[in-house]
């Protein structure tokens, strides 16, 4: 192996959670990051990051690119081969919002870094290695993956279901323009919840997967709330109430955070194409608590993390 090869890869955005599932539901969706490495056997980097956050962004051994493949090289024969890199960002999934933009970057180096050394270990490895650097498995795996995904760990090993579901969603994000870390959001949720809220959530999480494998739209409508996470978090975001109420009365299925927040995810049917409507409908009720919001329509991706074409 020399060290002018070099491979681009694409990482879809992710929602986790989906309501009721807190850290184990996530789907991935039509916004992509983009990216690409070359291994050197020369030690350093360079590095070229542009989009969204880029300005926020390691170019320096603490870069989440780098990291990930280094981590995935240490787990093979050639991580004293490669000592260096070359790696490009385009972001279009903004950081800290809620939308996995750390998990593009987690996938995209271990996609990369993989493919480049012939592709020894497959979407399960990955998976591991992405869940170990993650710390959960709800975002890395659905940008694995793609489709919605059902995840749980059992003796420290992550394990996931992708499905596709019957019904045919065009999804809402209303992306505020204030971030909000996962770290700060998960500071506010209690130690311990009550029985009553966690069979609540239990049973629309079923309720959730079991409306999206069997196409029941109605059933859907009714698993999209949660009593474990969102009612502590709101607290964050003004205006989230009054947003997943005009999304609702705007045509939606219903609206959920995603992630940690503060974007806000509707759910909405493609054949009814209200999308467009509900977009709006978010954007107008954020604007009313203060804050200033953009609101993309996207489709379900199916395909999770993939190469472009072939090696430069």
């Amino acid at each position: 192996m020399g060290d002018t090869r070099t491979v681009r890869v694409k990482v879809p955005a992710t929602s986790a959670n989906c309501g009721p599932g807190f850290d184990s539901l996530g789907f991935a969706c039509t916004m992509y990051n983009e990216f690409s490495l070359k291994l050197t056997e020369k030690e350093g980097l360079e590095f070229e990051i542009t989009g969204d956050g880029a300005d926020a962004i390691p170019a320096d051994e603490h870069n989440v690119v780098w990291r990930s493949a280094r981590y995935l090289l240490e787990h093979t024969r050639f991580a004293s081969v490669y000592k260096g890199g070359v790696i490009t960002m385009h972001n279009i999934v903004p950081l800290s919002r809620g939308l996995g933009s750390s998990a593009t970057a987690i996938v995209a180096g271990l996609k990369a870094a993989n493919a480049l050394i012939g592709n020894p270990f497959g979407r399960r490895d990955l998976l591991q290695f992405a869940t170990r650097i993650e710390g959960h498995p709800d975002n890395v795996a659905p940008a694995i993956f793609g489709g919605f995904t059902v995840s749980t760990t059992y003796k420290g090993r992550a394990q996931t279901f992708s499905i596709l579901p019957k019904l045919r969603l065009t999804f809402v994000a209303a992306v505020p323009d204030f971030t909000l870390p996962t770290k700060v959001a998960r500071e506010v949720l209690p130690e311990m919840v009550t029985r009553e809220d966690a069979i609540f959530n239990i049973s629309r999480a079923a309720m959730l997967v079991a409306a999206l494998l069997e196409g029941n739209a109605y059933f859907l409508r009714n698993s999209l709330y949660d009593a474990i996470h969102e009612p502590y978090r709101m607290k964050l975001i003004p205006g989230m109430q009054e947003v997943f109420y005009a999304a609702k009365k705007a045509g939606a299925l219903g609206a959920t955070l995603s992630g940690a927040g503060p974007t806000l995810m509707a759910y909405t049917l493609e054949r009814e194409r209200v999308a467009p409507a509900v977009a709006d409908a978010m954007v107008a009720a954020f604007r009313r608590n203060g804050v200033r919001a953009k609101a993309h329509i996207l489709s379900l991706d199916t395909r999770g993390a993939s190469v472009l074409g072939g090696f430069l």
